[in-house]
């Protein structure tokens, strides 16, 4: 968008806010994190002109903030700054805040203007630009799972539902039960003000398969880049909401043991220029399209070399056990959760695969970015993606992809696909950073190694 077009939105803004004192200037970091920096009104203009003065290392820091000893980016450069800008669209009010603020999504620029090669985004549209070459347009929506969290006693709980007529936990799943919507029903009321109020198109909310767990999903949109957006505008607005109401949100992959852990399921489908979705159809044996097929050969053939994506941290591979919904093989078939890539049941017009590898804590940009590496790695090599797993067949836990953060790495740095679309320089630049972060973790040590072997050994 021009800058005169993102001053006429910061222009309208400011005319039906004309009260707004301070001006959040939001960036994804490698995490999918959200960081940024608060302005004054005086500064509002410069993220809609020319751009605001931001580090450019805001991109590449840790689980906690920290920036990587191993690379060149942040203290071994000086932390030299790039230029924040206004992301068409993003513009809204941070209600949960006493001062009068808004908010608002930046992509990073070099100083001389250039795309920052190191914001997930530019990832994700290097990603994206093979199938815009094809002539394809994806479609697409994430879905969210998270925990409502409180902490009692000294630890953290799930937000447990309680027996009526008293304050006891209700033991069980209790999965899809309307009553534990009830019970956060003040939560999910903010919620949906906020999403309102900052046009996140939020939809159906479910209680999920544990205690304190929910789901919400996201509308369909035609712009991969938009739809990341909302998620993360839709994880920050759950984190708000919950705190409003005196509560812990999070979006760890496997916060508790004996709870389900959280995904990050993303369904694509794809309209060629003529906006038919070619994943419709049939192929000669009477199942699915050849198309659709191949795309899900294709997400298949790199799922092994993108789990460092679809897990990035410690606890990301606690979600990946048996009997919890979570494929650690390139499975695929219609209408079952068990499955790495689900055929949800859908009208032609709407059939689309439904991505089940990421965990919730994964970088929606670099999720996305991997996906559509696969589907266009699958449609231009036409991959077979092997056998169908049919509706309601009974699968085991089969491992083929790893599973362990160390092995995972590994496989992403040894993969010759995934590079072709986010970048050799970027492979590199995520695989020693995460390395770096995995290094680090485990160099703590935790009060299990006393439980364990402090006696004993």
């Amino acid at each position: 968008m021009a800058a005169s077009n993102l001053n006429e939105e910061l222009e309208a803004y400011l005319k039906d806010h004309p009260e707004t004192r301070y001006l959040e200037a939001l960036i994804a970091d490698m995490n999918g994190i959200l960081r940024g920096k608060r302005a004054e009104r005086e500064d509002f203009h410069k993220l809609f002109g020319n751009g605001m003065n931001l580090c450019a290392s805001t991109t590449i820091l840790d689980s906690r903030g920290c920036t990587f000893d191993s690379i060149p980016y942040g203290v071994n450069d000086g932390d030299p700054d790039g230029k924040g800008l206004a992301v068409p669209g993003s513009l809204g009010p941070v209600p949960w805040v006493a001062a009068p603020t808004a908010q608002v999504l930046v992509e990073m620029m070099n100083t001389d203007g250039t795309p920052y090669p190191r914001d997930p985004r530019n990832v994700l549209r290097r990603a994206l630009q093979p199938l815009t070459d094809m002539g394809l347009k994806p479609v697409l929506a994430t879905e969210l799972e998270f925990y409502l969290v409180e902490h009692v006693t000294g630890r953290f709980q799930p937000k447990m539902p309680r027996i009526p007529g008293s304050e006891l936990p209700q033991p069980g799943l209790q999965y899809a039960m309307m009553e534990d919507l009830y019970e956060v029903d003040d939560f999910l009321a903010d919620l949906d003000a906020i999403c309102i109020a900052q046009n996140i198109p939020a939809g159906a909310a479910v209680s999920e398969f544990a205690p304190g767990q929910f789901e919400v999903n996201l509308h369909h949109v035609d712009d991969p880049v938009l739809a990341c957006d909302h998620a993360v505008l839709l994880k920050r607005a759950i984190k708000a909401a919950a705190g409003k109401n005196g509560l812990g949100a999070t979006f760890m992959a496997k916060p508790f043991a004996e709870s389900a852990g959280c995904g990050l399921h993303v369904h694509i489908s794809l309209l060629d220029a003529d906006g038919v979705n070619i994943f419709a159809g049939e192929s000669r044996d009477g199942t699915f399209s050849e198309r659709l097929r191949h795309a899900i050969g294709g997400l298949g053939a790199l799922m092994a070399e993108s789990m460092a994506i679809f897990a990035p941290n410690a606890n990301s591979y606690r979600r990946h056990a048996p009997g919890n919904f979570v494929p650690a093989s390139p499975t695929w078939g219609p209408n079952h959760r068990g499955v790495a890539m689900r055929i949800p049941v859908a009208s032609a017009a709407n059939t689309r695969v439904e991505h089940r590898v990421a965990g919730a804590d994964a970088n929606p940009y670099l999720v996305v970015a991997a996906v559509l590496a696969g589907i266009h790695h699958g449609l231009s090599e036409q991959v077979d993606p092997g056998p169908m797993t049919p509706e309601r067949a009974e699968i085991g836990y089969e491992v083929t992809v790893p599973i362990r953060w160390p092995l995972a790495l590994d496989a992403f740095d040894q993969g010759a696909l995934l590079p072709r679309y986010i970048g050799e320089k970027y492979r590199d630049l995520f695989s020693r950073c995460r390395r770096e972060e995995e290094g680090n973790y485990n160099a703590e040590i935790p009060t299990k190694d006393f439980d364990w072997y402090l006696r004993a050994v």
